[in-house]
């Protein structure tokens, strides 16, 4: 409508331009005065400058049947494509002049005037391999995907425009969610043209996607082959890769190849967790204690992170509480100050029963850096050490409300995992997931924070009132004081404790089990 609106301004802009031009040579006096052979004529300013007009249209037409004539000579000499030629030039300019109008159409997404200006030039230059494509884009910007499969379709025909005509269908049945014929035509347009970048990389998510591990990895090299992918990060893929190949097998209890597949991944990348523990597993497995106990603590070195403790642990099972503090000292050494250490040597201390030692390993943690998991450790240390009910449960009403703790998000959407996988499982990107803090994480357990009026104490009330929580005698008393329904009270109690300890959806050692174990009775004693 704006596009219309200025038109007619320009339009009548020119008109008056025009009139205003032709009223002041009206109005000027003298003229152009012409004398040839004895002949003498006299011109008005505008009639001089309408003379001048029609000699160059005459000029203009001169040229153009000189032309003609020039074409018709030589086709009289035996050039029997001249004539065509020249009409043939015509066309062309007109054909590529829509052609053009037709991509600044396309640009400015005018989708209807690209189509009739591409169906304008197939008309003028019977070119189909630049038309078609014209076509195709334009219909999928309007919305009409049948007339861009169709035309999609005929550009397979031809050899120049069938890779064109491949990656196009490809995106159509990728958007319809048609992975297996996607998957098909991704391996047709990889074999066209196996360096193109695009193409390797949805091949690549494909392959993932529908769990061909091995053909998976053969794209990946190929785009290491093709210097389309680093070579740190070529190994780094391809542990994954082979990780979850390994999975595979496991399943389907080829225990051999899943352990040699397992170990080849951790060989790939040593710093990968899961491929540290399962490798560690089948090591473990084999009676192998020393090679799993040195890819644990390089793992361990790069990234402290629970699933290894558990593997860590799982070396010895029936150690004692303090053979395994003092085996685990050797682990803690490698990165002292990280998060993850402190938790795991405290949970360890509280299975040992000490107490003020366990305290000492978490540190500030639990002020500095709360989560679910720093908190229910805090309140096993308080019940350990003798502390009431209510100071107990003031830091489990914190753990309730606080955040879950590191956990698997995909950098590509922000997805969260509960378990590590090879791909996102929202946006099934490759190698995605980071083991980190949730941006703005929620809650442990959101439905808690409702609850918290119900729980009795805070942290600061037994210093400030001691006479105003009795010592509880049994769990029906304790309850009748905090809410004065003793049923109702215990129940939410025991869903605290429970949720509480099972908030963190970090896999936890059998240290961590038996703490947690262990406080929830010491609770209901």
């Amino acid at each position: 409508m704006l596009w219309s609106v200025i038109k007619i301004v320009v339009f009548l802009g020119l008109i008056l331009a025009a009139s205003f031009a032709a009223m002041h040579l009206l109005s000027l006096e003298g003229g152009v005065r012409i004398v040839m052979a004895g002949y003498e004529v006299n011109l008005t300013p505008l009639n001089a400058i309408i003379t001048l007009a029609l000699l160059l249209l005459m000029l203009w037409l001169l040229l153009k049947l000189g032309a003609l004539l020039v074409a018709l000579l030589r086709f009289i000499n035996g050039d029997e494509t001249a004539m065509s030629r020249y009409f043939d030039r015509n066309r062309q300019e007109k054909g590529y002049r829509a052609l053009t109008e037709g991509m600044m159409a396309l640009a400015s997404g005018e989708g209807k005037l690209a189509m009739s200006r591409a169906a304008r030039a197939e008309k003028y230059l019977h070119k189909p391999e630049l038309t078609n494509l014209l076509t195709a884009q334009a219909a999928e910007l309007t919305g009409d995907r049948r007339t861009a499969e169709e035309v999609y379709k005929r550009l397979l025909k031809d050899d120049k425009t069938r890779f064109v005509g491949v990656r196009g269908l490809l995106k159509q049945k990728i958007e319809e969610g048609d992975t297996d014929t996607a998957l098909k035509l991704a391996e047709t347009a990889f074999g066209l043209k196996p360096t193109h970048e695009e193409v390797q990389d949805t091949l690549l998510q494909l392959q993932a996607g529908q769990a061909d591990w091995k053909g998976a990895r053969a794209t990946l090299n190929a785009k290491l082959k093709h210097g389309s992918l680093p070579r740190d990060l070529h190994r780094r893929r391809d542990a994954i890769l082979a990780l979850a190949e390994a999975r595979d097998i496991a399943a389907e209890n080829s225990t051999i190849e899943a352990k040699e597949t397992a170990i080849e991944a951790n060989r790939l990348s040593p710093h990968l967790v899961p491929a540290a523990v399962m490798a560690a597993q089948a090591y473990i497995e084999d009676g192998s204690k020393r090679y799993a106990t040195r890819v644990i603590r390089k793992a361990w070195e790069s990234q402290p992170h629970p699933d290894l403790a558990a593997a860590y642990a799982a070396i010895e099972p029936d150690e004692t509480p303090d053979q395994r503090l003092k085996r685990f000292a050797k682990l803690f050494k490698l990165s002292p100050d990280h998060p993850e250490a402190k938790l795991v040597e405290a949970e360890l201390q509280i299975a040992a029963e000490d107490f003020p030692a366990a305290r000492r390993a978490l540190g500030t943690l639990a002020e500095t850096a709360p989560d679910a998991r720093s908190l229910t450790i805090m309140a096993a240390i308080e019940r350990g050490a003798g502390a009431n009910d209510t100071v107990v449960k003031g830091w489990l009403a914190r753990a309730v409300a606080a955040a879950r703790g590191p956990q698997w998000i995909c950098e590509n959407c922000q997805h969260i995992h509960h378990e590590w996988a090879p791909t996102c499982a929202h946006c099934h990107a490759v190698d995605t997931l980071e083991w980190r803090n949730a941006p703005g994480a929620a809650p442990a357990m959101p439905t808690g924070v409702a609850m918290l009026p119900l729980i009795v104490g805070a942290l600061e009330e037994p210093a400030q009132s001691p006479k105003a929580e009795p010592e509880a005698e049994s769990p029906e008393t304790d309850a009748a004081t905090s809410s004065g329904t003793a049923p109702e009270a215990d129940i939410v109690d025991a869903e605290i404790v429970d949720d509480a300890s099972a908030s963190d959806t970090q896999p936890a050692t059998d240290t961590q089990a038996a703490t947690q174990a262990e406080t929830q009775k010491e609770t209901r004693a």
